[in-house]
């Protein structure tokens, strides 16, 4: 565990005794908890597989809910298969959950078509207001809240910056992505593009399939792509990552999944503190306060994660300064 994050989960050991305090005695609260591909096995458990479940699992301790004592984690997983977001809604309405926790648009879209009286909690989103999730950021209304990153040039900026400091020639790079969410991604950050000089080559490709999004990047030959952190791209992350690795393509993900597993570089959302927040918001809606009235926050912490045997491995030197900045680099 990193310094940071022990510290974190220490001073809200304190409180503790508090929070517990403010809950129901005898009360055992029913909470779901919903991801797009990771198996179910590695969710379960107090101590779970999933390093952003079992930080969720540690902040829910640290308020007070314990698992097999006054907290009941009903975990499910697309694991994949995205058109299973209704039925798992579904099941969790029928087993009275208390509180549904989602992590991708699509999966809060099909949790709010499918109950307006549960809370739901998003514990990572896209531009909220502007996909009818909720009404506003400050006044969401209805039964939706949680945490948002609305879409604008400041992440893809501050990314290809990184690119350009990594390859001080780079003048093209292929973007990869397939939603309307993600396509609003590229357009903002066009305008830091032709800042620093650099062309974005969009390259689309179906939820189901990239074999036409990888041709065209095949045959553009861009400098370096970028990935951005949808539920599609992460479901797919093995493909994405081997192709950049076969066609010894520099490339910028929005994630640490990606890197984990060969992929050079990541500079994104620091998802490990969503989900810490996102186990406060639990814990005031299981007290009583209405999703409602919980304004939707954005992402205060940022992640950069470095692959150093990918960099050695398509003949890079990595800068000093970004080595520096690394919140983990890999070995």
């Amino acid at each position: 565990m990193k310094r940071r994050e022990f510290i974190t989960l220490l001073s809200g050991a304190v409180a503790w005794p508090v929070a517990a305090r403010a809950q129901q005695p005898g009360k055992v609260y029913r909470v779901g908890l919903v991801f797009t591909t990771s198996p179910v096995s590695e969710m379960a458990g107090p101590d779970p597989i999933h390093p952003l479940v079992r930080t969720f699992v540690q902040a829910l301790a640290t308020l007070g809910y314990l698992q097999g004592q006054n907290l009941l984690l009903e975990h499910r997983s697309a694991e994949g298969r995205f058109e299973r977001f209704p039925e798992i809604m579904r099941e969790l309405v029928w087993s009275k959950v208390d509180v549904i926790v989602t992590v991708a648009n699509p999966m809060t879209q099909a949790a709010k078509e499918v109950t307006g009286t549960v809370p739901i909690v998003m514990a990572y989103s896209v531009s909220p207001v502007e996909h009818g999730m909720v009404q506003s950021l400050s006044q969401p209304g209805g039964n939706v809240t949680g945490l948002a990153m609305n879409v604008d040039d400041e992440i893809p900026g501050k990314q290809l910056q990184m690119l350009k400091e990594i390859l001080p020639g780079l003048s093209r790079v292929a973007v990869l992505h397939s939603t309307e969410q993600e396509a609003e991604g590229v357009q903002n950050g066009e305008a830091a593009a032709r800042r620093l000089g650099i062309r974005l080559l969009p390259a689309e490709h179906t939820p189901t399939d990239y074999t036409a999004a990888f041709a065209f990047i095949a045959r553009e030959q861009p400098d370096a792509l970028m990935v951005g952190a949808s539920a599609v791209n992460v479901a797919n992350r093995h493909l994405i990552v081997e192709f950049a690795g076969q066609r010894r393509l520099p490339a910028m993900y929005a994630t640490r999944e990606f890197v984990s597993i060969g992929g050079l570089i990541s500079y994104g959302v620091d998802f490990h503190d969503l989900f810490r927040r996102a186990a406060g918001y639990v814990d005031k809606i299981l007290r009583g306060v209405k999703p409602a009235d919980l304004p939707v926050e954005q992402p205060a912490k940022f992640a950069l994660v470095i692959n150093l045997k990918t960099a050695k491995s398509l003949g890079l030197d990595m800068p000093d300064k970004m080595l520096a900045l690394a919140d983990e680099v890999i070995e």
